[in-house]
C-alpha cells in the first residue's frame, strides 16, 4: 500500500499546530507541517517531536503562487499525491488595528480568501479519489453576518461559480476603499473573508463530487489563540477536534457542510447556532 499524505497549512501555531498533533496520533501516514517563516515551522517540528511525534516540514506560503508551486512539485515528486488537506492558513486585523478599512478588506481577502483559492488551485490537482478538504471557517463566516439580503442570495445560488464568487470578493473590497460597505457587507473585512471561503467550499464539493473527494468548512470554536488575543476559552487541541472529525472520522456523506465546533452539521443560511462552552 502507498503512504497517505496529510497537509496543513499555516501550522507552527494555534489551530493548525493543534491539527498537526492529532493528525501525528492518528492518522496512518505522513504529516506535513507547513508554515510562511522556516525558522517558526521547524521550531514547530521539533516542539512535536519532543511529545514523542514525527510530523515532516515543508515551507509554503499561501500567498506566494511560486511557493505553493514549489510545494505541489515536492509532494507530486516525492508521493505524487495528497489524502487530507487542511487550510488553516489566515490572519485577522485586531479591533484597533490602525490601517484604514479599504486596507484591512484587501490584505484580509488576499489571504483568507484569494491566497486560499490558489492553494486549492495548485494541489487539488494532486488530491486522490477518496481525499478530503478541511476548510477552516469561523462562526463568523455565517451567512446571517451579510446584511444584504440580496447579497445572501448571490451567496448560496447553487449555480454560483468560483468566477463570480471571486467578483463578489472584489466587489467588498471596492466597497469598502470607498467606506460604503457597512449597509451591505457589514464591518467586519474578516467576516467577509470566512463567508466567502464557506461559499468556495460548497462551490469546491460540487465540482469535486464526482471523485468521491468530501470539501467541508468548519468553525472550530473560539480557541485560545493569537487571533483571539487569547480570549478563547477553548485549547488548542479542542479547537482542532472538529476539523480532525471532518479529516479522519466524518462518514462519507459529510460534505460540502458547514460544521461547528461539536461536529454537529449547521445550516450556513439559517439561523445563527449558539455557542455554548
Amino acid at each position: 500500500m502507498s503512504v497517505k499524505v496529510a497537509v496543513v497549512t499555516g501550522a507552527n501555531k494555534g489551530i493548525g499546530f493543534g491539527i498537526v498533533r492529532g493528525l501525528c496520533k492518528r492518522f496512518d501516514g505522513v504529516v506535513y507541517l507547513t508554515s510562511r517563516n522556516e525558522k517558526r515551522g521547524k521550531d514547530a517540528v521539533a516542539a512535536l517531536e519532543n511529545e514523542g511525534l514525527r510530523p515532516k516540514y515543508h515551507q509554503l506560503d499561501i500567498t506566494s503562487t511560486q511557493s505553493l508551486q514549489v510545494f505541489h512539485d515536492y509532494i507530486k515528486e516525492k508521493y505524487g499525491y495528497i489524502d487530507v488537506l487542511v487550510n488553516n492558513a489566515g490572519i485577522m486585523f485586531k479591533s484597533n488595528a490602525p490601517e484604514p478599512e479599504g486596507v484591512q478588506a484587501e490584505e484580509t481577502l488576499r489571504v483568507n480568501y484569494f491566497s486560499v483559492l490558489s492553494t486549492c488551485e495548485i494541489l487539488f490537482p494532486l488530491l486522490r479519489n477518496g481525499a478530503r478538504v478541511v476548510n477552516i471557517s469561523s462562526s463568523l463566516g455565517h451567512l446571517s453576518y451579510i446584511p444584504s439580503e440580496k447579497l445572501r442570495q448571490k451567496f448560496q445560488d447553487p449555480k454560483l461559480t468560483i468566477p463570480e464568487l471571486s467578483d463578489l470578493m472584489r466587489q467588498y473590497v471596492e466597497a469598502a476603499k470607498q467606506g460604503t460597505q457597512a449597509a451591505e457587507w457589514g464591518d467586519s473585512a474578516y467576516n467577509v473573508s470566512k463567508v466567502g471561503l464557506t461559499a468556495l467550499t460548497m462551490i469546491q464539493q460540487r465540482l469535486l463530487n464526482d471523485r468521491d473527494i468530501k470539501v467541508n468548512a468548519v468553525h472550530p470554536g473560539y480557541v485560545d489563540t493569537d487571533l483571539s488575543s487569547h480570549q478563547g476559552p477553548l485549547s488548542i487541541d479542542q479547537g482542532a477536534e472538529a476539523p480532525l472529525y471532518l479529516a479522519l472520522d466524518a462518514p462519507d456523506s459529510v460534505k460540502g457542510q458547514y460544521v461547528w465546533y461539536d461536529k454537529r452539521i449547521v445550516s450556513w443560511s439559517g439561523p445563527q447556532p449558539e455557542e455554548i462552552y
